[in-house]
């Protein structure tokens, strides 16, 4: 299995912009503000130095040649989820095929009780940060105690000469079940609505970039609701099919990693950007190639048996052409 990908002149009129849920990014060091201790050294999982070394340049390979294909270079801009703190965030951008990217990065510490955030990184010859900010989603328990999830982060910016707005998510999963842990997700998304309204109060034709991990399909009321409500579009719709999605769970393909665009993108200006084309980033070195899950993510972990793959997801990305 090959790691290489063939040399793609630079399309200096194209901007990828992707996201990557990269499964547990956790340093090696225990931290008591949050529920790290499956990853440390010492733990059943065995998280060591040269696990994590390895997962860091994997996933950094991974993230170098998202879009390349297309445009023959790295994004522009990776919405990161279920990262422990910026220090793994910096070991990433620091590490063998991210390293010549330029990429800083946006992180906040989020409540999340499994103590994973979300954050971006950026490619800092291309985008401009300009604002930043972290929004909680309120939640509670049946039992009316209070219940932490990943922030909804705001990035807005400049990208090549345009201003544009990234908003990053990781939403609450389905552990409990789909129907029971629903309105948790929709709470996500009347979050996600509100950043959406307020952007458009100071600038009605904001252009506006929403991905993440949404745990929701395209057709689930949570994405619906958003894409129906706030004039988006979401090209991700129709990309699920019986043998193709983002993550695989008991044999079943779901599309929970999605980009959504406001459609003023598809407008044609002389300096904008507009729409070109989103997809999945599956190429097969991210898939396991062999036995019964032949196809699906090739994973870190496995429960607790490592597995010293990339990840449980498989990224996606939208590409912006001049």
């Amino acid at each position: 299995m090959t790691e290489s990908f063939e040399d793609i002149p630079v399309r200096h009129d194209m901007q990828t912009v992707a996201f990557y849920n990269i499964e547990n990014l956790f340093d090696l060091k225990n931290d008591e503000l949050t529920n790290d201790a499956d990853f440390l050294p010492t733990s059943v999982k065995k998280w060591t130095p040269k696990r994590l070394d390895n997962k860091l340049r994997k996933i950094g390979y991974a993230i170098s040649n998202i879009g390349r294909r297309e445009t023959g270079k790295h994004p522009a801009i990776v919405g990161l989820a279920e990262v422990e703190n910026d220090s793994v965030i910096k070991e990433l951008i620091a590490s063998k095929h991210l390293a010549d990217c330029n990429y800083d990065l946006v992180h906040f510490d989020s409540l999340d009780e499994r103590g994973i955030d979300v954050g971006l990184i950026y490619d800092t010859t291309v985008f401009k940060v300009l604002h930043a900010e972290p929004f909680t989603i309120a939640l509670t328990d049946e039992d009316g105690t209070p219940d932490y999830t990943r922030d909804v982060l705001l990035v807005s910016g400049i990208l090549d000469s345009e201003k544009v707005h990234v908003i990053v998510n990781h939403w609450s999963s389905r552990r409990e079940g789909q129907k029971e842990t629903e309105f948790k997700r929709l709470a996500s998304s009347e979050k996600v609505s509100d950043i959406i309204s307020s952007l458009r109060l100071e600038d009605e034709h904001a252009k506006i970039i929403v991905i993440g991990d949404f745990n929701d399909n395209p057709n689930n009321d949570s994405i619906k609701r958003l894409v129906d409500g706030y004039d988006l579009f979401n090209p991700m719709e129709t990309l699920r099919s019986f043998n193709r999605g983002t993550v695989k769970h008991k044999r079943q393909w779901f599309i929970f990693d999605q980009v959504l665009i406001s459609t003023n993108f598809f407008k044609s200006t002389q300096e904008g950007f507009e729409f070109f084309k989103a997809n999945i980033f599956d190429e097969d070195f991210l898939k396991l190639f062999k036995g019964p899950f032949k196809g699906s993510p090739f994973r870190t972990y496995v429960g607790k048996k490592y597995k010293g793959g990339y990840s449980d997801h498989f990224p996606v990305y939208a590409i912006f052409k001049k």
